[in-house]
């Protein structure tokens, strides 16, 4: 007998991600065997009863990952209801089913976003404690100079809380514009462009170029591809 997690179970058919499963337990959405869930269980999948919402789980997924290099004017979500184009609409529509964003790019920036129905990678490239980076190339207005870029690799207060740490390397600078390399571990709401505001430096262009260990590498605007097991499995292990 195989036992794991209950949230680990649910996240593995694809239905949602841990931390969403951990919510679904919390709220009492979850049984085991006839009995209500807690936080804490464990189980067999072949050989335990789990119901959510009074709902057998469906049947463990094949894992897919796909990288998609997200244009301007589309958002991060599965679905809009102010009729805008979503990131599920740059895949065929026949692999859509179970597949979630992980994490998020906003409207307005481009780049590097995956989409998945493993909801263990979700959790490790979403949550804080796993610290995996995310690698950006930023123009911003002006020519910030050492004292404020220091400051802002040390942390900046945002939210009443301090930002973790960030790389910041000047790659270029070309007039009153700057390009800027930034690496985080963290990614709160709109977290570069409220900090570049704060400085005094707006973002001009933003770009993710690669999440942990997985970039680009040449991938066009608006195209995607899915990801070799090999190529995300390290990041779950």
């Amino acid at each position: 007998m195989s036992l794991n997690r209950l949230q680990k179970i649910i996240s593995d058919t694809g239905l949602l991600s841990r931390r969403k499963a951990d919510l679904l337990i919390k709220q009492g959405r979850v049984t085991l065997n006839g009995r209500q869930a807690i936080l804490g269980d464990k189980a067999d999948p072949i050989s335990d009863h789990i119901l959510v919402d009074g709902k057998d789980l469906p049947k463990k997924l094949n894992h897919r990952v796909f990288l998609i290099n997200k244009p301007y004017g589309v958002i991060s979500s599965c679905q809009d209801n102010h009729g805008r184009k979503t990131i599920l609409s740059l895949i065929p529509s026949n692999l859509r089913h179970g597949m979630h964003p992980v994490g998020r790019l906003d409207f307005d920036s481009r780049g590097a976003i995956l989409l998945t129905n493993n909801g263990e990678l979700t959790l490790r490239l979403t949550h804080p404690k796993y610290s995996h980076t995310k690698t950006y190339l930023v123009w911003v207005r002006g020519r910030p100079n050492q004292v404020v870029l220091d400051n802002w690799r040390r942390g900046i207060l945002l939210d009443d809380k301090i930002t973790m740490p960030a790389k910041i390397d000047v790659l270029d600078r070309i007039n009153q514009k700057t390009l800027l390399k930034v690496i985080l571990k963290e990614g709160r709401n709109r977290q570069i462009r409220r900090i570049a505001t704060l400085i005094g430096h707006p973002v001009q262009d933003l770009q993710r170029i690669s999440i942990s260990n997985i970039s680009l590498n040449g991938l066009a605007e608006g195209k995607w591809r899915e990801l070799k097991t090999k190529e995300w499995i390290s990041i779950i292990k």
